[in-house]
């Protein structure tokens, strides 16, 4: 069994190694090149980072103004319910006025015609 574990280590050892080797000859070709590239890759994820940010906080100040804007509207929409309720009711208020008027008018108009017809 010990073999086993020695024998992992070793490959472990040799492929490490062999990582290490390919990066050093990857560093040695492209290395400038590769961390212009790193570097770039960076600032443009900051940047992109930023963009996020800034786009969620209006976002955010959006939603915010939206609902003040609903609720404005929402209060300015329930007066003039209101107000229009009030006048229909006014409204029905003084047609039952003139209709009761004219009832007793056209009774008051019988009875003066009653009371001439009997002298």
């Amino acid at each position: 069994m010990a073999k086993k574990h020695e024998a992992m280590f070793k490959l472990e050892d040799k492929i490490e190694s062999s990582v290490s080797k390919i990066d050093v000859i990857k560093n040695l070709i492209f290395g400038e090149t590769i961390q212009a590239y790193d570097s770039e890759f960076e600032e443009l994820k900051k940047d992109i980072l930023k963009k996020k940010k800034v786009l969620e906080d209006l976002i955010e100040e959006i939603r915010a103004e939206l609902s003040t804007t609903m609720d404005n509207v929402s209060t300015d929409l329930n007066i003039r319910i209101t107000e229009l309720e009030k006048n229909l009711e006014n409204k029905i208020e003084d047609i039952g006025e003139d209709t009761v008027n004219k009832k007793m008018l056209g009774k008051l108009l019988v009875e003066l015609g009653q009371k001439i017809g009997d002298k």
